[in-house]
């Protein structure tokens, strides 16, 4: 297996630059792994493939407005993108700046101070404030789009799904971008259950694979949660027959994360808070996860790797060949895919 063996060849015209209105009136491909057929549809007509008993598994982390500016001493500037929270005043964070090492101090601008701790990996550091920056955030936060994206996002609500509740992402789970509070509802009218994970979205997002060999890859931990109430829903949707459908990679790695916990063959799926590094790769026997919604990836990442996993790589990599050629919008505000 070679990382090569993922790229492809994507325009520059096919990336979203700016989210759809309204938010279901995206375009939705289905892929059947059975048969590899594909269908194209329009996103709220999603509802034609989910049956009563199904379990949507959404994931309601909340972006935090992540990039925040900074001055050293000198007067130069300095850009953060907060990663993960430690503590009340310690954040992992991305620096943008140079001569920042440990003991260097910054002013956040229209903020508090804040001192390099420890230098991690690359651009890296464990960074201190001097007070807790939340309540900062409305003040000097900025919410971090993905470097691809050239547009300014007027509303930056548009970049959190409808049900974002729990702040900790440095990236949104976009798959789950094309949901509306009606849309849901008319799902639960249905029959179609819906419960919630929480995983808060870090680098890995953005970075790409750059080993030879996808395996030599280290993936970033991240944080995640599935509660008791999530449990119970998925142990009695599969009881039921019903089947699991994690809406985006982040709440794949969720479920599969709570369920690698089970060392008894037949055993339920139990609460699980902690973080996780689960990488999956072709190969990967998935335990809890029965279908998919995602949107499009980024060529030699680890989320077009997982997909690859789940539905096949030469598979996937053709079914994204036939998006390029029937026009479909591309990566985090782009279209989506269903994939059952």
């Amino acid at each position: 297996m070679q990382t090569s063996d993922f790229d492809y060849t994507l325009p520059e015209s096919s990336i979203a630059q700016t989210p759809i209105e309204p938010r279901d009136s995206s375009r939705l491909l289905v892929l059947k792994r059975d048969t590899g057929t594909l269908e194209h549809r329009i996103f709220r007509e999603i509802g034609d493939y989910l049956r009563a008993g199904d379990l949507l598994v959404l994931n309601q982390t909340r972006v935090i407005p992540a990039r925040i500016f900074a001055r050293k001493p000198t007067g130069g500037r300095v850009e953060l993108l907060l990663l993960r929270r430690c503590d009340a005043l310690t954040w992992e964070a991305l620096v943008g700046g140079k001569g920042l090492k440990t003991a260097s101090k910054v002013k956040i601008e229209g903020g508090p101070e804040a001192e390099i701790m420890e230098i991690l990996e690359g651009s890296e550091r464990l960074i201190r404030f001097s007070e807790p920056i939340e309540p900062y955030f409305p003040k000097v936060g900025n919410v971090p789009l993905p470097p691809y994206i050239h547009e300014k996002l007027s509303d930056p609500e548009r970049y959190q799904t409808v049900y974002a509740h729990e702040p900790g992402s440095a990236a949104a789970p976009t798959a789950g971008l094309h949901f509306t509070p009606r849309l849901l509802s008319e799902l639960q009218a249905k029959g179609v259950k819906i419960a919630y994970v929480t995983l808060h979205v870090g680098l890995d997002t953005f970075a790409p694979v750059t080993e030879d060999d996808p395996r030599e890859h280290k993936i970033h931990t991240e944080w995640c949660e599935l509660s008791q109430g999530t449990a119970d829903a998925i142990n009695e949707a599969r009881t039921a027959d019903g089947r699991v459908i994690a809406v985006g990679t982040t709440s794949v790695r969720t479920l599969e994360s709570a369920a690698s916990l089970n060392t008894e063959r037949r055993s339920l799926i139990k609460a699980f808070i902690g973080p996780t590094s689960v990488f999956i790769l072709p190969g990967y026997q998935f335990k809890i996860v029965d279908a998919m919604l995602t949107n499009f990836h980024l060529p030699k990442s680890t989320l077009i790797m997982l997909v690859s996993a789940f539905a096949g790589r030469e598979r996937i990599l053709k079914t994204y060949e036939t998006a390029v050629k029937e026009g479909y919008r591309f990566y985090s505000f782009g279209d989506a895919m269903l994939i059952l």
